[in-house]
Formats: C-alpha cells, sequence, structure tokens
C-alpha cells in the first residue's frame, strides 16, 4: 500500500476512534447524570413533603372548609417522557365540575399554541385562587417525583389533548422526564407563549446538568410567592 494512502487510512481509524470515544464519554456521562438527578430528586421531594407537612395541612382544611363535599387533590392524566401517560397530582383549585366547564371556555384562550390559559378563569375558587398564585397547588407533585413519573426539574407536562396539536418540533420537549420546575417556570411562565416555553425546555434539555438544576430549584423557591407570572 502507498505510503500516503496508508497515512490516509491510519488518520480515518484515529477519527473513527476519536468520534466514538467521544459518543462513549457522553454516553457515561450522560448516564452518571440521570443517576445523580434520581438521587437529587428522591432526596429533594422527600424533604420537601416532610418540612412541608404543616403547610400541607393548612391547605387540606382550607379547601375541605370553603368546598366540604370536593375533592382535596385533583388527578389528571398528564404526558410523560417519550409519550407515556402517567396521573399527576395538584392541590384541587377549581371548582369539582371543572373539566365539563373547560369545553365553553375554550374561546377564551389567552394562549396561543397547544396550551390552554384564561387570567380570570370562572372556575377557580377562593382558596383555589391563593394557592395557585403562589404556585402551592403544584405541591402535590412532589410526591410524582418520589415515585418517578417526574422530576422536581424539566418542561412543563402536557396534557394529551396538547400533545395531539404538537409539531415534530414541539414532540422534542418530551424527550425527558416532565419536571415540576423549569426554564419556563422561572422566565415569565404564563406571559410567556407555547412556542416561547417549548424553546426554553429545549434549551433547558441542551444545557442541563446537576448545578443547572440545583440552581433552578433554588430560584423556583426565591420566587415561589411572586404572584405576577401565575395563574
Amino acid at each position: 500500500m502507498p505510503q500516503a494512502s496508508r497515512n490516509r487510512s491510519d488518520l480515518e481509524t484515529v477519527y473513527r476512534h476519536g468520534a466514538l470515544y467521544a459518543d462513549y464519554e457522553k454516553t457515561v456521562s450522560l448516564q452518571f447524570y440521570l443517576k445523580a438527578k434520581r438521587a437529587f430528586d428522591l432526596v429533594g421531594a422527600s424533604l420537601g413533603l416532610l418540612l412541608l407537612t404543616p403547610l400541607l395541612l393548612v391547605v387540606v382544611i382550607l379547601i375541605k372548609v370553603e368546598d366540604p363535599r370536593g375533592k382535596i387533590l385533583f388527578r389528571q392524566v398528564r404526558v410523560g417522557r417519550n409519550g407515556t401517560p402517567f396521573h399527576m397530582y395538584k392541590f384541587r383549585s377549581m371548582v369539582s365540575d371543572a373539566e365539563q366547564l373547560l369545553e365553553g371556555l375554550k374561546a377564551q384562550n389567552e394562549v396561543e399554541g397547544a396550551m390552554f390559559k384564561i387570567k380570570n378563569d370562572p372556575r377557580i375558587t377562593k382558596v383555589g385562587k391563593f394557592i395557585r398564585k403562589t404556585s402551592i397547588d403544584e405541591l402535590p407533585q412532589l410526591w410524582n417525583v418520589v415515585v418517578g413519573n417526574m422530576s422536581l426539574v424539566g418542561p412543563r407536562p402536557a396534557l394529551p389533548s396538547e400533545v395531539s396539536e404538537y409539531s415534530s418540533y414541539d414532540k422534542l420537549r418530551l424527550r425527558v422526564m416532565p419536571g415540576c420546575t423549569g426554564l419556563w417556570q422561572v422566565n415569565g411562565r404564563s406571559s410567556l407563549s407555547f412556542k416561547q416555553m417549548v424553546d426554553l425546555d429545549l434549551a433547558y434539555i441542551e444545557r442541563r446538568s446537576l448545578l443547572f438544576d440545583l440552581k433552578l430549584v433554588l430560584v423556583t423557591v426565591l420566587i415561589m410567592f411572586r404572584t405576577k407570572d401565575a395563574y
């Protein structure tokens, strides 16, 4: 074999091996991150449920006082990683027949794209208005984190009806576990468009790391009682 051809062949082999090693290193790094993230989720969610028990009990009492016959928790099917459905939990912040009333309100949707939001939703109860403004209604999702349906940090879990309207680009946000908080939640939340939400979710997926997750959790705690962007 001529020297030039042998050198080219050697270079191609080195390049292939280098690319394979880079892919292997990236895979190992991702696997380590996912395992560490799961440990972080379990510890964080468990501690959160323990420390927030007094607040959770107060909310339970307030919900039952306002509507003694209504349920305390609201359970709803959401779409998780890779399109897998699961039941997500929240404190009930709406009237008991909220789902039945939704169809008559869809024309008032204030968010473009595959998501429904209206600022003055008539289905929200008095207690519900407060716990939604402060995001306290989301705290039962810590149980979803414990059982492994959700992560502390990740894209907002979507409704099946929303996912049915997703483009192939929108579906990229389903590649990871949905989260209790994320870039969308700390960067405007309901004041952002559906497209902006998707872009922020995909930006998170590209940048995700344990340090970034921890930063987003801390920012979420700091802004939890700001009411401007939540409804």
